[in-house]
């Protein structure tokens, strides 16, 4: 088993003025270079194709998209829209199709972006045109029809565009651990745990460490998808939960450890993340790429 990274400098548009940091992809390729994390990656992805999207997405939203159209099916996004914008999520997806590709092959990898979990098959949300996850989970059921996917959520936000999804699909498990209080709107997801404003460390961890392991057991995942959010933190701008730099790194090393135990392959990632310093949050993403590194590698 190995690990492997994905990155683009095309994951970065110049989205404007936004709580969304789009710097922070570059940022954390830039840290992993320069610790030596990298090796001979990362890979390059090609971006997700008309075809892709088509897997999930419907086909008059995937014209608009193509076309970086504004009609109600986009703006809905809370973001811009531009070619630029656009290609840049097609990047992100194909990105996550590369490193879930990778990580079958090899044991594990990580995408440095992807996550975009609030994207309906017929429009945007929440900051989110492309819902890399589910493209790419469709992707790889091409390879083997049926393959049992389970889908760990732990950004601070319900992925309920994945949720959605895969609602009434048995070979998807949707799990989500978020806080209860907030955006979205809740699909119901496979396993949902609402957390309510002030969870700290220990609270989620306990909880994390009670569903992960049940959902491996009687879910008997062939293939993780780790959605690893940076917006848990305490410092985060758009929540209230109150996870630690040190827990979140706890969540991660649980989580790659759980897989490798069971010699699932994963695939993980970045998610949201809004801390008020950006800093706080490329840490957080770093240490996720650190702990993938450090089970796999």
């Amino acid at each position: 088993m190995g690990i492997v990274f994905v990155y683009s400098e095309g994951y970065y548009a110049d989205i404007g003025a936004h709580v969304f940091p789009v710097k922070k992809y570059s940022l954390v390729y830039q840290q992993l270079r320069e610790r030596g994390i990298l090796g001979e990656n990362p890979i390059e992805p090609a971006p997700a194709s008309e075809a892709d999207l088509l897997l999930v997405h419907e086909r008059e939203y995937v014209e608009d998209l193509m076309h970086a159209r504004a009609t109600q099916r986009t703006s809905s996004s809370e973001l811009p829209i531009s070619r630029e914008i656009i290609q840049a999520f097609l990047l992100a997806a194909g990105g996550t199709i590369r490193a879930c590709e990778e990580a079958l092959g090899g044991g594990c990898a990580v995408n440095l972006s992807g996550g975009f979990h609030h994207a309906f098959p017929d429009h945007a949300e929440g900051f989110c045109y492309v819902n890399d996850m589910a493209v790419a989970i469709r992707r790889v059921q091409q390879r083997k029809e049926g393959m049992r996917v389970a889908v760990i959520d732990c950004d601070l936000h319900q992925g309920n565009g994945t949720a959605f999804i895969f609602k009434d699909d048995e070979s998807v498990y949707t799990f989500s651990i978020h806080q209860r209080d907030l955006y979205p709107l809740k699909q119901d997801s496979s396993w949902d745990i609402h957390l309510t404003s002030g969870v700290g460390d220990e609270e989620y961890l306990d909880h994390l460490e009670k569903a992960v392991p049940a959902i491996i057991e009687r879910f008997k995942p062939e293939f993780v998808l780790y959605q690893a959010g940076a917006d848990p933190y305490e410092g985060d701008q758009l929540g209230d939960l109150r996870l630690t730099i040190a827990g979140l790194k706890r969540r991660d090393d649980f989580i790659f450890g759980e897989c490798k135990k069971h010699g699932i392959p994963a695939a993980a990632l970045l998610g949201g993340g809004y801390a008020g310093n950006t800093n706080d949050t490329v840490t957080i993403h770093v240490n996720t790429c650190l702990a993938a590194a450090e089970c796999f590698g």
